[in-house]
């Protein structure tokens, strides 16, 4: 399972979000490039970033975007308000290794299947649920589309993955969260990376074992220090299964 260390960036400042609201950040005085780099310095093999102004049609962060997408030595996963086919195009020009698309997969399906198909790989499928419905336009608009729905429309083309996240993860129901990813999981072939359910270690080690979930993205917990990323790390490595010894 792969651990995505994960900086969500809002005025240059690196910020968390509580159920998703804009509006009440969280604020950790940390240097993001520095950050960034601690990460992979760790042995993280990839990172996430969110462009939280660009969830507002901003693009005052792109600077420091573009900086941690070059300084940080490890592929860079990226997401937050692409809304054109321009915008996918220059990111993954400027090294964005991911891009990660919402709201313009629900508004124009047909053309994110074909930016799929120009970049297959390299496209993953955001999927952001609030009281069991599908939220878009920053997790501000209830989408038309049930999650359900939404997975299977795109499950022919070459995804690099789908990243669900729970935004009632923030209420200490942790079962309640796993099991709205896992029944996500369950119904998709694409591998699944799970957003918002880790507040400690023993969650990275829950969801190791949950099928078809193939990473977990990691913000707060990391800036807060609930969460050692080395320790997470180790205890996301495949565990050697046990051998029979023959005669």
């Amino acid at each position: 399972m792969i651990i995505y260390p994960t900086l969500e960036i809002l005025n240059g400042k690196c910020v968390s979000l509580t159920r998703g609201r804009l509006d009440e950040p969280v604020i950790w005085h940390v240097d993001p490039v520095e950050t960034a780099r601690s990460f992979a310095a760790e042995g993280a093999q990839w990172m996430h970033l969110t462009d939280i102004d660009g969830l507002r049609g901003g693009d005052g962060n792109n600077e420091l975007l573009e900086e941690i997408i070059r300084s940080v030595g490890i592929p860079v996963q990226l997401g937050g308000g692409f809304r054109t086919r321009e915008s996918v195009t220059r990111w993954i020009d400027k090294g964005a290794g991911r891009i990660v698309i919402g709201t313009m997969a629900a508004q124009d399906p047909h053309m994110v299947k074909g930016l799929i198909e120009q970049y297959p790989d390299q496209i993953v499928l955001a999927v952001d649920i609030y009281q069991g419905q599908m939220m878009t336009d920053g997790w501000r608009q209830v989408s038309s589309f049930s999650p359900e729905t939404f997975i299977q429309a795109f499950e022919n083309a070459p995804l690099a993955g789908v990243i669900v996240t729970d935004i009632d993860a923030d209420i200490e129901d942790r079962d309640g969260s796993l099991g709205v990813i896992s029944g996500l999981a369950s119904a998709t072939r694409h591998p699944v990376i799970a957003r918002g359910t880790v507040r400690s270690v023993d969650d990275v080690a829950r969801l190791k074992y949950v099928a078809n979930i193939a990473g977990t993205l990691i913000g707060r917990a990391l800036l807060s220090k609930d969460v050692d990323l080395s320790e997470a790390l180790a205890v996301a490595q495949p565990t050697p299964e046990p051998t029979a010894e023959f005669q």
